[in-house]
């Protein structure tokens, strides 16, 4: 298959794209497919009327993880560059700027838990589960997996689920933080879409200086985190045709008309 198979996309109104793997039987991250990944990313950061991506996989996989068969043809010398460059592609999908949500079906194992990890939220059908395994196979999470579970769920649970590579069902998944939502199996989709059209109709403008806000701030020191947040504010949300249309939409008690401008 082209890389570009590897992924169907679907646009819809309110500047929402749905984002589809499609790697049978389990979705697998194989070269191609992160290729794949990266063009639909490149598409995306040139398209200014997206203003939300879900990301889903079909089937009743989100994704398994990386393609072990072809992992273990990979020259152990070429092992720092092929890793850079998946860390690079996911690194573009966490950048976006634009929220992304991951709507998890099945199972999101290894890589396919770190693609998930890459998105802003996570909606999971209740028979999805969620794992770290690579300490099984003789390996360790090295798609960002050890750097991003920990910012979500915390270190000493990151550390659990990565030394013992035991497998959570979604409720624990809720329980503790890893995902923002559960909804019956079937339906993570639906429920992700519905959340991409309810972000879709807010302010773009104010949307993607929060986002900047929040992935910028959280590494920093409180007050350098608040001194970015106020620089946003006032470089990109106070000087908006969208504030002014917010503010005036709640004078007279209707829907606000946003345009991203």
């Amino acid at each position: 298959m082209d890389a570009e198979e590897f992924w169907g996309r679907k646009a819809e109104e309110d500047g929402v794209e749905i984002l589809v793997l499609r790697h049978p039987p389990v979705n697998a991250l194989s070269q191609g497919v992160l290729e794949g990944l990266e063009r639909e990313l490149s598409r995306l950061e040139s398209t200014p009327s997206v203003r939300c991506v879900v990301l889903t996989g079909d089937g009743a996989y989100f994704s398994a993880g990386a393609d072990l068969k072809e992992m273990a043809t990979i020259d152990p010398a070429h092992a720092l560059p092929v890793v850079q460059r998946t860390h690079q592609i996911l690194d573009r999908l966490a950048g976006l700027a634009v929220p992304t949500v991951a709507a998890v079906n099945g199972l999101a194992v290894g890589g396919g838990l770190e693609l998930a990890l890459a998105c802003d939220l996570r909606i999971a059908g209740e028979s999805a589960k969620f794992g770290a395994p690579e300490v099984q196979y003789g390996l360790m999470p090295a798609y960002g997996g050890t750097q991003r579970l920990p910012r979500i769920v915390g270190r000493a649970k990151a550390a659990e689920l990565i030394f013992t590579g035991a497998m959570i069902p979604a409720t624990e998944a809720l329980r503790i933080g890893l995902v923002n939502k559960t909804v019956a199996a079937g339906q993570e989709l639906r429920a992700s879409r519905d959340w991409a059209h309810t972000i879709g109709q807010r302010a773009p403008r104010a949307v993607r200086a929060a986002k900047r806000a929040l992935r910028e701030g959280i590494e920093r020191p409180l007050s350098e985190g608040l001194r970015r947040e106020s620089e946003l504010f006032a470089s990109e949300v106070a000087p908006s045709r969208d504030l002014a249309e917010g503010i005036r939409a709640f004078s007279e008690h209707r829907p606000p008309k946003f345009t991203g401008e």
